[in-house]
C-alpha cells in the first residue's frame, strides 16, 4: 500500500464525523459532502507528518471550509432568493449507511437546524463544535480568530438562542396529522382566529430558492403575518406523509411541486418550510391520505 492510499484511509476512518460536522454547520447535506470533500483536498496536499492529532486536525480544518462557506452563504444572501432552508435527511430505502447514521447522531432535527440558521457563523461553529463535538474553546478560537474567552461567549450567546427556541417537536403523528389537517381547513375557509390558535407566537416561515421563484414569501415570522400569509389559500394543497411525517403538498395533476414541512411543539406549529427544489422533491417519499 502506497502513501496516498494509507493516507485516504485514515481519512475514511474520519469521514462520517466530518460530515456529521459540516452538517450542523451548514444544515445541507450536499454542502456538507462538499466542505468534506476540500478537506481532503486541503489534507492530501498537507505534509502529514507534521500533523500529531490527525483527528483534530481534520476537524479543525472541515469546521474552517464549513465556516467559510456559511460566510460566503451569507453574503450572497443580499439576494432575497438565496434564502437558505435546512435539508431534512431522507432515509435510505435499503440498507445502513453509516455515514448517514452519523448524521443523524444526536437527533439533531430540522427544528434545531432552524434555530441554527438564525445564529453569525462565529456562534454557530462556537456552539456546534464544543457543545455538539466538546471541542476546548482553546482549539476553536483559532478557528474564529478570537481569544478563548471571546470564543466561551459567543458559545453561550448561542446556547441562550437554542435554549430560547421552541422545545422538542412533537411526535405523535395522530396529534401531527390534526394540526395539520385543522391549519389546512383554516387557510382555505380564510378562517383568520383558527389560523392564529394553531400558530406559536414565533413561528416562521421559509421557502426555498425554488419555492419563492414560484411565489412564495422567502422568509416570514409570527403569527400574525404567518396568519395573514396563509388566509384563503391552500386551497390545492392536500395532507401527505412527507418522508414518513404529516405535512402538506401541492400536487397538481398528481405530481409535487411544493412540500409543506411543519414542525410542531406542544400543538402548535412553530416552523412551516415550503420545499420545491426539483432534487428535494425526487428525493421525498410522498404518500397522499384522507
Amino acid at each position: 500500500m502506497d502513501e496516498n492510499e494509507f493516507l485516504a484511509g485514515r481519512f475514511e476512518e474520519h469521514r462520517a464525523r466530518l460530515r456529521a460536522v459540516a452538517y450542523r454547520m451548514l444544515g445541507s447535506l450536499s454542502e456538507a459532502d462538499d466542505a468534506v470533500q476540500e478537506t481532503w483536498i486541503r489534507l492530501s496536499r498537507t505534509d502529514v507528518r507534521e500533523i500529531d492529532n490527525l483527528a483534530g486536525w481534520l476537524t479543525t480544518a472541515v469546521a474552517r471550509v464549513s465556516l467559510n462557506m456559511l460566510r460566503s452563504r451569507r453574503t450572497r444572501r443580499e439576494d432575497p432568493l438565496d434564502a437558505h432552508v435546512p435539508d431534512p435527511v431522507v432515509t435510505p430505502d435499503e440498507g445502513t449507511d453509516p455515514e448517514h447514521e452519523a448524521v443523524l447522531a444526536d437527533s439533531v432535527g430540522l427544528a434545531l437546524l432552524v434555530v441554527l440558521e438564525t445564529l453569525a457563523p462565529a456562534e454557530r461553529l462556537a456552539f456546534v463544535l464544543h457543545d455538539m463535538f466538546a471541542l476546548p474553546f482553546d482549539e476553536i478560537a483559532p478557528i474564529v480568530d478570537r481569544t478563548p474567552t471571546a470564543t466561551r461567549q459567543l458559545a453561550s450567546r448561542a446556547r441562550r438562542r437554542v435554549q430560547g427556541s421552541p422545545g422538542d417537536p412533537d411526535v405523535d403523528p395522530i396529534r401531527q396529522r390534526e394540526v395539520v389537517d385543522a391549519f389546512l381547513a383554516a387557510s382555505r375557509a380564510g378562517d383568520f382566529q383558527a389560523l392564529l390558535a394553531l400558530l406559536d407566537p414565533d413561528v416562521v416561515v421559509r421557502a426555498d430558492r425554488a419555492a419563492v421563484l414560484a411565489g412564495a414569501t422567502d422568509d416570514v415570522r409570527g403569527a400574525m403575518a404567518v396568519a395573514e400569509t396563509f388566509t384563503g389559500r391552500a386551497q390545492a394543497a392536500r395532507t401527505a406523509l412527507v418522508d414518513g411525517i404529516f405535512g402538506a403538498v401541492w400536487a397538481p395533476r398528481g405530481k409535487p411541486r411544493v412540500i409543506f414541512g411543519f414542525t410542531v411543539v406542544d400543538g402548535r406549529i412553530v416552523g412551516i418550510d415550503l420545499l420545491s427544489d426539483p432534487d428535494h422533491l425526487r428525493e421525498t417519499e410522498v404518500t397522499f391520505v384522507g
